[in-house]
């Protein structure tokens, strides 16, 4: 993330500013992927305090304060000021939700979710409903489950690279990704409408996600649906189909 600073002198615009119209700021905004609802309520505090205080730096302070851009689901923004014009200008982007994640608690039975974006964090579930409501997103999410205490970084940074990593095609095929206690990687797809049992094993998950692509690319153009794809072994893959 970054803050243009155009006045030369001073970080303070009041004094790059012609007399008498120091309140009267004008704005512009670019909302990218985000829901414009979290970005345009964002947008309207930082031109407050910016109208109050006439600072870029108390408008980025007010930002890490409030922690506005995580409250905000916005992962990097840029403000530019063009006191010749008296331009405020708001460049956001936020990432793109990849899995409803559903995380297990020690017991088996409680369980709480949360929604992994492209970025390897967890937002707030509202972020999907957000996009939703604004038609930012049209397609369903898979899940992940995963028991509680294998939701570390690493778990979350490898999982995001491989589903991230995926086509958006294959990707709405996808209906739950589950990491067992055994920390063994098998996923569940739906393909035209049929499920399909696709175990991993849990190592080398790159090379077999990419031998999993070829199978349901080549099966697709056979007009084949599996329900079974064994890939623990991947020097011996194992297809099965309903008979």
């Amino acid at each position: 993330m970054k803050i243009i600073l155009l006045s030369i002198f001073s970080l303070s615009v009041l004094a790059a500013t012609p007399k008498g119209i120091e309140n009267k700021v004008k704005y512009r905004t670019s909302f990218g992927k985000c829901p414009s609802r979290a970005a345009g309520t964002l947008t309207l505090k930082l031109v407050k305090d910016f109208e109050r205080n006439h600072s870029l730096r108390s408008v980025k302070g007010l930002i890490d304060r409030e922690r506005l851009q995580e409250k905000h689901y916005v992962s990097d923004f840029t403000i530019n000021f063009d006191p010749m014009d008296g331009m405020l200008s708001f460049i956001y982007d936020c990432p793109s939700p990849l899995m409803k994640v559903q995380i297990y608690k020690e017991n088996g039975l409680e369980s709480y979710e949360a929604i992994l974006v492209e970025n390897g964090k967890l937002y707030d579930p509202t972020y999907e409903v957000l996009l939703r409501s604004e038609k930012k997103l049209n397609y369903s999410l898979p899940f992940l489950a995963i028991p509680v205490g294998d939701m570390d970084k690493d778990v979350q940074q490898k999982i995001t690279s491989i589903v991230s990593g995926l086509s958006l095609a294959f990707r709405k095929q996808l209906s739950e990704v589950i990491i067992s206690d055994s920390k063994e990687l098998t996923m569940i797809m739906s393909v035209k409408g049929h499920p399909s049992s696709v175990f991993l094993g849990r190592d080398e998950w790159d090379e077999k996600i990419t031998k999993l692509t070829k199978i349901i690319g080549y099966m697709s153009k056979k007009k084949k649906v599996p329900t079974i794809i064994n890939l623990t072994n991947p020097k011996k893959v194992v297809v099965k189909f309903n008979e």
